[in-house]
């Protein structure tokens, strides 16, 4: 066996790691700025969750109008029988306008209601589009006007107040119903219960007794 060189004791190589994309050896790169958001990214972020419209961007700029479509759950909204479903959001199709008093809201807005018919209580539903054409404002005016909030107008009142007015009071599943029988309970819509109707209000006994 023959006698080891000095040169046969060096250290083996080391391979050092391959730069990742960005860097290289020695010194690394600055961060990189993330992209800029598009125009429509802003505006998303500008309409938060259910109906609170944020609307700083229209403050800042008299006269500047934006336009927003919004579906949203409005729980709780009923009229006597008739009720708006929790599964069908309200569908809004509105204008923002800022104005020197603070925001006007022009628009429409779609509900689904449901109820039963006042005649034959069978279950009915329609739908229903009421226009709205609001100002809110940071004083507003108790009954005419409903409050800028900062930078945050809230719609769900509007909307409230809007669709109360318009549904049915007392909705029929169709024009021509029949109804049911007030002796039988019959539904008359279905078959003919024969039962005879008498007229037995008190109030036309007087003239009953009259000899004319």
């Amino acid at each position: 066996m023959g006698s080891l060189l000095p040169s046969d004791f060096r250290r083996p190589a080391v391979c050092s790691p391959a730069p990742s994309p960005g860097q290289s050896f020695g010194h690394s790169l600055p961060p990189r700025r993330p992209a800029p958001r598009s125009l429509n990214d802003r505006r998303e972020m500008s309409v938060s969750t259910g109906l609170r419209i944020i609307v700083a961007d229209l403050l800042r700029r008299p006269g500047a109008q934006r336009d927003v479509h919004i579906d949203a759950p409005l729980p709780d909204l009923a009229a006597g029988p008739v009720a708006i479903p929790p599964e069908f959001p309200v569908h809004i199709d509105a204008t923002l306008e800022r104005i020197p008093e603070g925001i006007v809201v022009r628009g429409e807005v779609d509900v689904v209601w449901a109820s039963e018919c006042s005649r034959c209580l069978e279950p009915v539903e329609g739908t229903l589009v009421v226009g709205i054409d609001e100002l809110f404002e940071p004083k507003p005016i108790d009954g005419e006007t409903y409050l800028l909030d900062h930078d945050t107008i809230d719609l769900d009142q509007v909307v409230r107040d809007a669709v109360l007015l318009e549904l049915p009071p007392a909705p029929h599943c169709r024009e021509d119903c029949a109804g049911l029988c007030p002796t039988c309970g019959a539904d008359r819509n279905l078959v003919p219960c024969g039962c005879v109707e008498v007229d037995d209000d008190p109030r036309w006994e007087a003239l009953r007794s009259l000899e004319l």
